[in-house]
């Protein structure tokens, strides 16, 4: 049996348990997601520089999965734009059963291994393309069908799994096992195995996006504003950078359409918005060597 189906042997009785203790024992089980992830650092590592080098290359990340493991896909993939200026073309999320898969459940669709291929397929994978491949239990058929129509197509293929020893963590380029156990209430994923799957898609894309110089220092300094909120972060992560005042800060990011980049490299090289674009596009786009350039 798979180590996230088997019962837990901790908290027999938690139907019997208080509200107060009851909360705390599923809370303190989550932080089992924590270190499951901390255990895998080694490959997320390898799965970020590897990536990084397809994307450089004009690559898109391609996550493929089922049910909560396919809904966590999709929420990585539909955060890239906003917070990195990720473009929405290179950040796509195969869902099995489907766009209606993300409010309900669709009977039998992650056991269409055939579909998987199929949906992979159709987006014409090529060798520059990332493919992240979710499932708690490694076993997936969707996830399967996906995983080697990538690997057929010469995709980087990266699978995630919560059990280890299991097919889309070993038949993938690169595997990385996320073995958080039993689950406190049995066989329900959507808790810890489903938080060690969020914490490790959020770190390998912040990973990569820092290695794609979407990142200054701690700055998140390639963000989309798409709301008045960002709008201020913009004004905020600039004057961060640069120590400029709001005025100044304000107007260089009017003049520059808000990258937060072309603004900082404007005021602190005290240049106009023309050259400090030329700096950041002879830099790869990053700040810092824009900065020493």
């Amino acid at each position: 049996m798979l180590n996230t189906e088997q019962a837990s042997k901790q908290h027999t009785q938690l139907d019997c348990y208080e509200p107060l203790a009851l909360v705390q024992a599923l809370v303190d089980d989550q932080l089992n997601a924590v270190n499951a992830v901390r255990a895998a650092s080694g490959d997320l590592a390898a799965a970020v520089n590897a990536a990084a080098d397809r994307l450089r290359q004009g690559g898109r990340l391609i996550y493929v999965g089922a049910g909560t493991s396919g809904r966590l896909g999709v929420l990585d993939s539909v955060e890239l734009y906003p917070t990195f200026s990720w473009p929405h073309g290179r950040a796509v999320a195969l869902l099995a059963g489907g766009e209606k898969a993300l409010f309900v459940a669709v009977e039998g669709a992650e056991d269409d291994r055939i579909q998987g291929a199929v949906d992979l397929n159709a987006l014409q994978p090529h060798a520059c393309d990332v493919v992240l491949l979710l499932a708690a239990s490694g076993t997936t058929p969707y996830v399967l069908g996906a995983l080697h129509a990538a690997r057929a197509a010469g995709a980087l293929t990266i699978g995630l799994a919560n059990n280890p020893n299991t097919p889309v963590a070993s038949e993938a380029e690169i595997g990385i096992t996320l073995d958080t156990g039993a689950e406190l209430i049995s066989g329900s994923t959507r808790m810890k195995a489903a938080t060690a799957q969020k914490i490790a898609l959020a770190t390998f894309s912040s990973a990569v996006m820092v290695r794609l110089n979407k990142v200054y220092g701690n700055l998140m300094v390639d963000v989309k504003p798409t709301n008045a909120k960002l709008y201020r972060r913009c004004i905020a992560l600039t004057r961060l950078a640069t120590g400029a005042q709001e005025v100044a800060a304000r107007a260089t990011l009017e003049a520059c359409g808000y990258s937060v980049k072309v603004a900082i490299v404007a005021l602190k090289r005290q240049t106009d918005v023309a050259q400090a674009q030329a700096l950041l596009a002879q830099s790869d786009g990053s700040v810092r060597r824009a900065l020493a350039s």
